[in-house]
């Protein structure tokens, strides 16, 4: 749960932020930007598949979030 919390916090904090953003874009940056620093590249890789799953009409780009 606290891993969920920190991803809800600081979705919002660039939510104030980034205002003109889209929520679902926020809110994967928050993911990323929560858990892609931990990763070693096939758990990073493995993190984007999962991600493309969940949002499967969602195209990810590496440079999109300029906060990461």
């Amino acid at each position: 749960m606290r891993a969920l919390k920190s991803i809800l916090v600081k979705s919002g904090d660039l939510k104030k932020n980034y205002t003109y953003m889209d929520e679902r874009e926020l809110l994967i940056g928050a993911m990323r930007s929560a858990n892609i620093p931990k990763f070693v590249k096939e758990d990073k890789e493995l993190f984007e598949r999962i991600v493309t799953d969940l949002y499967p009409d969602y195209e990810l780009k590496e440079n999109k979030f300029t906060w990461l």
